[in-house]
């Protein structure tokens, strides 16, 4: 058994880590216990899914922008000439496939009308001279050969109005089906390319997709960018977010969406946050065997991301200290 003084001497290291926590806790009713931490951003790196030249950049370093606005645009000549180029192929996919559903135009069936009309004449005719033609050869007045030619001019003047009428019904009939189908599908095939120039076209100017700061802008107009390369890098009021560490005695008084105040240098009054993040990981330095003695020296990373309408006063990097609520 170890002698009274050497329980003593082991004990007193674990009885003031214990003290301080309590201590910590006593005095949260009256304080808020706080802690070192700094500003931290997740950036938006905004780019241009075309490669081009930078024509206009529209923004600067440390302007405020809202949603929708403009960010930058490319040169963008060869797009803008390719939408034109859909636009027209669109036109006359569509006029043809108006002119298969239609038919003949009206000028044309004007035409064929009037043909109709000439050969009934025609035709009328030479019925009455076949009529007149059998009258008198009953009487024996023409020869047969004559009665036979009458006949068959009749006949085929006949036929030619029938023929005439049927040219007429079909002409205003639209083309057969499988013509307009494939005429439809050439009219689908240009507007997805007038969509898709159309879009390509939309690429070479960026606007915000949310309202920030623009933190950074990366090329100069008149440079070339490829395709992908962020031109503007922009920080949203939502990605600004704060980081700092806790002891691992009060990681269990600590929950998702717990309130936070933050204090910085010439800010008049603490800046409101919630705890949004909880690592699961300890850290600690320099390296330590778990023990009830050593435990306090383990701490766990926090994040904690103030209002959005309060996030411009902080700024990454910045130190800040956290008072837990």
């Amino acid at each position: 058994m170890r002698p009274p003084e050497t329980l003593a001497r082991t004990a007193a290291p674990f009885a003031a880590a214990v003290l301080s926590v309590l201590a910590l806790a006593g005095c949260s009713g009256k304080q808020p216990v706080t802690y070192q931490g700094y500003v931290e951003g997740e950036f938006v790196y905004v780019a241009a899914a075309e490669a081009g030249r930078l024509d206009r950049l529209l923004v600067a370093r440390g302007q405020q922008v809202a949603a929708g606005t403009p960010l930058f645009a490319l040169e963008s000549a060869r797009e803008t000439g390719a939408v034109r180029q859909a636009q027209q192929q669109l036109n006359a996919a569509q006029a043809q496939l108006g002119d298969l559903l239609t038919g003949k135009r009206p000028p044309e069936l004007e035409v064929m009308r009037a043909q109709l009309a000439q050969g009934e004449t025609k035709a009328g005719n030479s019925m009455a001279t076949r009529v007149r033609n059998e009258a008198q050869a009953a009487a024996g007045g023409i020869a047969t050969a004559a009665l036979d030619d009458s006949r068959a001019e009749a006949e085929a003047d006949a036929g030619h109005v029938r023929e005439l009428r049927g040219q007429i019904a079909v002409a205003g009939l639209p083309a057969r089906a499988e013509q307009i189908r494939a005429q439809a599908a050439n009219r689908a095939a240009a507007k997805a390319f007038l969509d898709q120039a159309t879009w390509s076209l939309g690429q070479k100017t960026v606007a915000a997709s949310a309202a920030g700061l623009v933190f950074d802008t990366i090329y100069r107009e008149g440079e070339w960018v490829p395709a992908g390369a962020p031109i503007v890098r922009m920080l949203p009021p939502a990605n600004v977010k704060v980081r700092f560490f806790v002891p691992e005695p009060l990681l269990g008084g600590l929950w998702i969406g717990q309130q936070v105040a933050l204090r910085c240098d010439g800010a008049a009054a603490p800046v409101p946050a919630r705890v949004s993040y909880i690592s699961t990981e300890s850290e600690y330095t320099p390296p330590v065997i778990y023990s009830n003695e050593t435990r306090s020296k383990l701490v766990y990373m926090i994040e904690a991301r103030p209002e959005p309408a309060q996030a411009h006063n902080l700024h990454p990097g910045q130190p800040v200290v956290v008072a837990l609520r």
